[in-house]
């Protein structure tokens, strides 16, 4: 049996880790345990089965995999670069979609023609900000299959679309529109409803999410709690002891102290032990 570790690239959450994790345990041999969070996976496979048959089986899943390349001849790192991408859209698209929220959800600022503003704005956050979680729902979709990026991108596109109908073919265009902020439920055709805020908020808040994982991800690896309690313990007799050498403990020593009775004739002495005299059990102090 041989082991190896797998790049992974193209997961948006737990349920793609899942996904590939599937796939590669399906081959005949291969034991294959997949990390989210460090978008790594750990294979042990057959002789029958080589690497690039593990790299196919990620890539006809709908994913990237690669072998990490030496740590001497590694390039500059991918993640970075897709920590970046990220972080670029996670900034533009709250920069555009602040407004929207704004002026939706405040009638006060609501000026004419604001509307058209907020479309203005929210359509690239849709369209370009949204970009990832899309592309990875028809992925997802091609394969049969879906993730919470399916989600996503169907409430964003759904809320961006009735918006779009509202503004062009519905009252919601018209000079002068105002959108009430009101908890009241209203019967009505919804033709003059905006849920721009909604598409734009809800990218915003899902970029910022997939960037902060991203870059966790980019961090080095600590070192396992397993390793670190293997190592070998000491006593505090043998590290702290009479005379030993300057440091932490320095002078301090480890007293055993034998059974002893509460009724005692004089300073450290003991006296016999009586029937009404209780035992205290034996017991070790550490004394400095």
């Amino acid at each position: 049996m041989a082991t190896t570790e797998l790049e992974l690239t193209g997961m948006t959450c737990a349920s793609c880790a899942n996904r590939i994790e599937r796939k590669l345990n399906k081959l005949d041999g291969v034991t294959a345990t997949v990390n989210f969070a460090t978008e790594k996976a750990r294979v042990e496979f057959p002789e029958t089965v080589t690497t690039a048959a593990l790299i196919e089986t990620v890539e006809q899943a709908g994913y990237g995999a690669r072998v990490p390349a030496p740590v001497e001849a590694a390039p500059e790192s991918s993640v970075s670069t897709e920590a970046d991408l990220l972080r670029q859209r996670l900034l533009v698209s709250a920069a555009l979609s602040i407004p929207v929220v704004l002026l939706s959800m405040v009638p006060a600022w609501q000026f004419d023609n604001w509307q058209w503003l907020c479309f203005a704005l929210a359509s690239p956050v849709v369209v370009w900000g949204a970009w990832p979680f899309h592309r990875a729902a028809w992925t997802n979709l091609r394969h049969g299959t879906t993730t919470m990026d399916t989600l996503v991108s169907i409430g964003v596109l759904a809320a961006y679309g009735w918006s779009v109908y509202a503004l062009f073919w519905g009252t919601a265009g018209v000079t002068g529109m105002t959108h009430p902020f009101t908890f009241a439920i209203d019967r009505g055709d919804a033709s003059g409803d905006l849920y721009l805020e909604a598409a734009a908020g809800v990218t915003r808040s899902c970029s910022w999410g997939a960037t902060s994982r991203r870059a966790r991800s980019a961090l080095p690896e600590r070192p396992s709690a397993r390793s670190s309690s293997s190592a070998p313990r000491t006593s505090p007799s043998s590290t702290a002891s009479r005379g030993s050498s300057p440091g932490s403990n320095a002078g301090c020593r480890w007293r055993s102290c034998g059974s002893a009775t509460s009724s005692s004739s004089g300073r450290g002495r003991r006296s016999p032990p009586t029937a009404s005299s209780s035992r205290v059990p034996r017991r070790s102090t550490w004394r400095c």
